[in-house]
């Protein structure tokens, strides 16, 4: 798997709702194809909070069109569940062992109530490719985040 995309769930889904939109991506990236060739793609939910779509390019390439479907379909389940997934505002982090979702304009009110820290672990969920999802995981103080740290 080459190319990654991820993408934020910004509000908590019931176990139904991510059933039924793990169904959804499945039979999505079962069907996605670029210039009507079939696409080798897999969908999945991290802990419940981000989405992340994987294309193996080895087999065949993402194309502008295939990543206007994928962009549709995203859109669509955006509709069908009352969720935001193109929001590059909202940040996840780690919190123990579940991922919290939270609008970047909380974090400094976050760090300064001491909810999180410089080490806290961040989800760059600008991704590219399957090694960044490799990294993906990265301390605040790494990240653009690193901002609303009180400077010394």
């Amino acid at each position: 798997m080459n190319r990654a995309w991820a993408f934020i769930i910004s509000k908590i889904l019931s176990k139904e709702e991510l059933n039924s939109l793990t169904e959804a991506g499945n039979k999505f990236v079962l069907g996605w194809t670029a210039h009507e060739q079939q696409l080798t793609a897999s969908f999945e939910i991290i802990k419940e909070k981000i989405i992340v779509v994987k294309v193996n390019e080895e087999v065949t390439n993402a194309s502008g069109c295939s990543i206007d479907k994928l962009t549709r379909f995203v859109k669509d389940s955006e509709k069908q569940f009352g969720i935001e997934l193109l929001n590059r505002l909202l940040v996840a982090y780690k919190k123990e062992d579940t991922i919290e979702v939270v609008h970047v304009t909380k974090i400094k009110e976050l760090l300064e109530q001491n909810l999180i820290s410089e080490n806290t672990t961040v989800y760059n969920t600008s991704v590219n490719n399957q090694n960044d999802l490799k990294n993906w995981e990265q301390e605040l103080k790494n990240t653009w985040l690193n901002k609303y740290l009180i400077k010394a």
